[in-house]
């Protein structure tokens, strides 16, 4: 597969630069595989296509406000931005622009009250920095730090909280499982009152989720890797439907990753945590979802690939044609 075959062309504007509100009023396309029909809805009546004995799989991470705005001792402007958590003080960052801090080097943030040390430069870039603070690092991150927008988001953000799910958890996610973004808890209790399961799976989104693949060949791609985990409930509850012959549900490419990286071949799930870099595109068989709901993706992401997999090509594209004809809000 040649990764010129999962591009598309879509015109800036139907980037969306603001969340809708309220959270469920925004527009929904709906992908009947097994007849190729598309219906054009709200994401309200997403609970229509919802039936008793459904599970509906939520992922509860938490996105951190982890873009850091600080300087060098010479007064040099640094952002620092979080990628992974190694320990209690280290992290793997971004730092723009890099090359201005050598190892050694501090970064100082609002005062001092905060500082990162450069100890690392990484094959790919990226660098390992050693902070040091007092008191919780939750806190201190929660006053300094910005939430981190994706890049094709250039509105400012007034509420930290319209980048966050209703039912954000745990977790330390730098990227919002954005297809969550659109539930209400209104919506979500009206949901559990259909008789729908609602089950948590936990995945630390990382940046690499959003970058386009950059490698023509599509097998060439060197996917990411991202901590999760399925807890033992969870399992319990899809591992039942299953049997049952109900079906499981995913919200986001997030909690389908999640699923799929703790099913057996057989098409159980296991409770499990760990790291995944799980790269579903093409033939993929899905072991245990049934049925995905999810965001307008990049061109030429490994997004648009799973959703391929998933859909078939065809069928996706054809969608994706019909929302930039109809004007549909992307991403």
């Amino acid at each position: 597969m040649k990764i010129s075959d999962f591009d598309f062309e879509l015109p800036e504007e139907l980037i969306a630069q603001h969340a809708v509100n309220p959270r469920d009023h925004s527009r929904l396309l709906v992908l009947n595989k097994k007849e190729k029909i598309l219906e054009y809805k709200k994401f309200y009546d997403i609970i229509d296509y919802l039936k008793k004995g459904d599970v509906l799989v939520i992922n509860r991470t938490k996105v951190i406000p982890a873009r850091l705005l600080g300087h060098k001792e010479n007064g040099v402007v640094l952002e620092c931005f979080l990628l992974k958590r190694y320990d209690l003080y280290t992290w793997e960052v971004l730092l723009k622009p890099a090359k201005k801090l050598k190892i050694g080097q501090k970064i100082i943030f609002l005062e001092g009250i905060l500082e990162a040390e450069l100890l690392e430069i990484k094959d790919d870039g990226n660098r390992v920095v050693k902070f040091s603070f007092e008191g919780r690092f939750e806190e201190i991150l929660d006053r300094l730090g910005e939430m981190p927008l994706p890049p094709y988001i250039t509105e400012k953000l007034e509420d930290k909280n319209r980048y966050q799910t209703v039912y954000a958890k745990e977790g330390e996610s730098v990227a919002a499982p954005t297809a969550g973004l659109h539930f209400t808890k209104e919506l979500l209790e009206k949901i559990r009152q259909k008789g729908i399961i609602i089950a948590e799976v936990f995945l630390d989104v990382g940046l690499g989720t959003f970058r386009p693949v950059k490698v023509e060949n599509v097998l060439d791609h060197k996917m990411h890797s991202e901590k999760y985990r399925v807890p033992d409930e969870t399992a319990k509850i899809v591992n039942e439907a299953k049997k049952n012959g109900n079906r499981v549900i995913a919200v986001g490419t997030t909690s389908v990753r999640t699923l799929e990286s703790a099913a057996y071949e057989n098409g159980k799930l296991m409770a499990d945590e760990g790291n995944t870099s799980i790269f579903i595109y093409g033939n993929y068989k899905f072991k245990i979802v049934d049925a995905i709901i999810t965001n307008f993706h990049l061109p030429k992401s490994t997004l648009i690939m799973l959703i391929s997999a998933f859909g078939g090509k065809e069928f996706i594209f054809e969608a994706y044609k019909k929302a930039i004809e109809e004007k549909y809000r992307f991403y």
